[in-house]
């Protein structure tokens, strides 16, 4: 013991902010003046630390065998630093990519069915709307925000996102819109309240399904706006819709089923209509999730059945459904000044968060929070919008000869014209 204890007491002097740890019974190692302490019941967590398996070391705080004092943003500069290397790395070797590619596609087909997903949705956000409604902006805008000036509020940058995806979609009183995966309402809402259109959500989520219908019946909406709960694959084609957006969704998805889903949109939406899918891609090309534990991390408590996809094969699977990539956004920085918005708000409340879910809940979301910002932040994980058209086919359609949509090909009309 006295062995690992000095060789972990070396690891911990070359760490860019000072770890202590305090191990059972008693016995510490690091600084007295280190930023951040764990406290370990159990011997198995040492190993877990010292071999940068901080999946594992997340693991062991939620369940109950290692606690912490310390800030989130140096806990988590910490957990950088105890990584052996990069998590986007491919895990398996050249040779073994094609056979766990055909593995992988085998369990994504297998659970990615109706009612898994219904599951897996349920088990992400029916854990209780009073805890999300803690930390989120009042709108419950659950995904990426825009920060068109870094000086905006949560809630105003989640507004401006809002407005920035309707503006994309060019949305015009009285068009259909279809939004897929839509959360606690705010983009059907905000499409409907401040463009006219006439919106249809879709969720499977039971407690979105009855909170976005109250706020329907407390707006005066209904006959303009329904949410309906409700798979993807069971929304009738018989009627399209002009526009279509899916924030947040497509990550639910499954690789195996992109595809087809992807093909659904493509039917739903009229020739000439127009997708704006907003949605986390991988930082690395052939990584299925993140390394050194973290991926397992997430499956097993934040989202089961999520699957990470780079942009590049987003746009081959969009391409192949024959819906033209028009805009491609990168907002990885937005989404990482977001979740620490998101982490700060869960810290400050962290006794009412306890009052209202299980200890366990509370622990995993302070992980997930801080340490998603941090994948931002280092570009192991991106956001990406991508806004897309079923082209007419009749090369006269458009503002401009060959467009075959609404899209101007320019992006003048997304953002103000510049200051004279």
């Amino acid at each position: 013991m006295s062995a690992v204890a000095g060789a972990l007491e070396q690891r911990l002097g070359r760490l860019s902010l000072p770890l202590a740890l305090v191990l059972p019974g008693g016995k510490r190692l690091g600084p007295a003046d280190a930023a951040v302490t764990m406290r370990l019941a159990a011997l198995s967590s040492l190993g877990h630390i010292a071999s940068g398996q901080i999946g594992k070391v997340a693991q062991d705080y939620v369940e109950g065998r290692i606690d912490f004092d310390g800030g989130m943003r140096e806990l988590m500069t910490i957990a950088a630093d105890l990584m052996p290397g990069d998590p986007t790395q491919a895990i398996a070797p050249a040779p073994l990519v094609g056979l766990r590619r055909f593995l992988r596609t085998l369990r994504s087909h297998a659970r990615h069915d109706p009612d898994s997903d219904a599951r897996q949705v349920q088990f992400h956000y029916d854990v209780s709307d009073d805890f999300y409604a803690l930390w989120l902006d009042p709108g419950r805008v659950y995904s990426c925000a825009y920060y068109r000036d870094l000086a905006m509020s949560l809630e105003q940058a989640q507004q401006a996102k809002l407005d920035h995806i309707c503006r994309k979609l060019m949305l015009k009183p009285g068009e259909r819109f279809l939004d897929i995966g839509a959360g606690w309402g705010a983009l059907l809402l905000w499409a409907a309240e401040h463009y006219g259109v006439r919106a249809r959500g879709i969720t499977l989520s039971r407690n979105q399904h009855a909170h976005v219908n109250r706020l329907i019946e407390e707006r005066g909406l209904a006959g303009r706006v329904a949410m309906d709960y409700l798979d993807y694959r069971q929304l009738p084609q018989d009627e399209p819709f002009d526009k279509i957006a899916s924030v947040g969704m497509f990550e639910h998805v499954g690789r195996a089923r992109l595809p087809d889903y992807f093909g659904k949109i493509f039917r739903l939406l009229r020739p000439g209509g127009l997708l704006l899918n907003h949605g986390i891609t991988a930082g690395g090309t052939r990584n299925v999730k993140l390394g050194s534990g973290i991926g397992d991390f997430v499956e097993r408590y934040i989202f089961p059945g999520g699957e990470l996809l780079h942009l590049s094969h987003v746009l081959e699977v969009t391409g192949e459904a024959d819906l033209e990539a028009l805009d491609v956004e990168n907002l990885r920085p937005h989404y990482a000044k977001t979740l620490w918005a998101w982490s700060d708000a869960l810290e400050a409340r962290l006794e009412a968060a306890r009052a209202v879910t299980r200890e366990s809940v509370v622990r995993a979301y302070r992980l997930y929070l801080a340490g998603s910002a941090m994948c931002f932040e280092r570009g192991w994980l991106s956001l990406n919008q991508i806004l897309c058209a079923r082209r007419s086919g009749d090369p006269t359609d458009g503002a401009m000869r060959g467009a075959q949509s609404s899209f101007p090909f320019n992006r003048s009309y997304m953002y103000p014209p510049p200051r004279s």
